[in-house]
């Protein structure tokens, strides 16, 4: 038997096990009793609901997760790939235009199964448990629009990446991996003002004590920002946020209108004091350092794997090209993407406790910070005791418990 195809069906399968296995240890996990820390914040109804919240759509993904499974080990055992591939091939293009239709192929036939999946997960779920806002309108707007930046932004990048391998031989995982990098840089930059308003709008605070308040502490560090901006998250939740986007002289501060309706200045502030401090620790930088070098590492392993014959036989391929190694890569790859990713969590945790620490170091209210924290996992029915094993592989944030017992140990100190 070809050992690929052995090798890919086991990382498929063992990795649905590892997450049922995961997640129904997450689902153990909760208590019934409400920790000491919330006892003056949640009532034992809505403790309850935050619970019922949490198995509900614990097991709403591992169905959905089943069912993806099952169609990705049919695609690859029946030769669906291959039929996909001669699909494409059939409109007589050339390398770069055919690999781009294989692509549409495979990733709008994923997305029209996702559909009912989003459906029944936005307005039933999230409706039943008072989150959704989210109109029919809008739904099926925001689908087309994250359609229509998904082609084009993964069409300029898979139609370069596929060029380079055509041309640049054993050189072309560097042009690659540069390329991208150069890409993804400028995305960053051009995202606050160019992507963000297809989906949300963005209207500047007005003036008052909240815009007062912000500004004086960004000036207190001296961290300039391009302006701070309301978005009307509330069109299709009630959950809140708030973030910063770009860089330089294009940051911009978001803050949710969900959010500012709930919290006061000093919470708000405490908040984005947060964030500030990701910025002042260099965290986006070493962020972008970290992905940079294992893209480079996932492009060189891309180029050793790319052309092997086994691993399109593994597919049931009649046909070699660069565009179906790229997918048929990214099977082989995801083991060494998920320690990457367990790795990039473990450092995400310790960053949002250096900047929870630069919050209440710099904006020296640190209760404030510590009732907004509350507040958030409050309306948004956080689990508030997630099984350990969870935490380590797909927190990017520690726990709210463990941030407030560390913000308490600072003030203290």
């Amino acid at each position: 038997m070809n050992i690929y195809l052995i090798v890919i069906l086991s990382i498929l399968i063992g990795s649905y096990i590892l997450n049922l296995i995961v997640e129904l240890l997450n689902i153990s996990a909760v208590k019934t009793a409400l920790p000491q820390e919330f006892e003056s914040w949640y009532d034992a109804d809505k403790y309850k609901k935050s619970q019922n919240y949490l198995r509900e759509n614990t097991y709403f993904k591992l169905i959905q997760g089943a069912i993806f499974t099952f169609i990705i080990l049919f695609l690859i055992l029946s030769g669906g790939f291959n039929f996909a591939d001669q699909l494409a091939r059939g409109f007589g293009f050339g390398e770069i235009v055919t690999g781009l239709i294989f692509a549409g192929i495979l990733f709008f036939g994923f997305q029209i199964i996702e559909i009912p999946f989003s459906i029944y997960h936005t307005f039933v779920i999230e409706k039943n448990y008072g989150f959704n806002r989210t109109k029919p309108k809008t739904f099926i707007a925001d689908i087309l629009k994250s359609w229509f930046l998904t082609s084009i932004i993964s069409g300029i990048v898979l139609s370069a990446i596929i060029w380079f391998f055509i041309k640049a031989a054993s050189l072309a995982w560097i042009y690659c991996w540069a390329g991208v990098a150069l890409f993804e840089a400028f995305l960053m930059f051009i995202a606050p003002v160019v992507l963000m308003p297809i989906f949300n709008k963005f209207t500047p605070l007005e003036d008052g004590e909240l815009k007062n308040a912000i500004q004086d502490y960004a000036d207190s560090q001296n961290f300039k920002v391009k302006g701070i901006f309301k978005m009307d998250g509330s069109r299709r939740s009630s959950k809140s946020n708030a973030f910063f986007t770009g860089f330089g002289k294009y940051r911009r501060i978001a803050l949710f209108d969900t959010l500012i309706k709930k919290h006061s200045v000093d919470e708000l502030t405490a908040v984005l004091a947060h964030e500030i401090g990701h910025y002042k620790k260099k965290h986006i930088l070493k962020n972008m350092a970290i992905s940079m070098l294992t893209n480079g590492l996932m492009f060189f392993m891309l180029s050793l794997f790319i052309g092997n014959a086994d691993l399109f036989s593994a597919f049931r391929m009649e046909k070699f090209s660069v565009y179906a190694g790229l997918f048929f890569f990214s099977f082989l790859y995801s083991p060494m993407n998920m320690i990457f990713s367990i790795w990039g969590n473990i450092l995400s945790r310790k960053y949002e406790y250096e900047a929870d620490t630069f919050a209440v170091s710099t904006y020296n209210k640190p209760q404030a910070f510590i009732t907004a924290l509350k507040k958030l996992s409050v309306d948004n029915l956080s689990n508030l005791t997630p099984h350990p094993l969870k935490v380590f592989l797909s927190y990017s944030h520690p726990p709210v418990l463990s941030r407030i017992q560390a913000l308490r140990k600072i003030t203290e100190a």
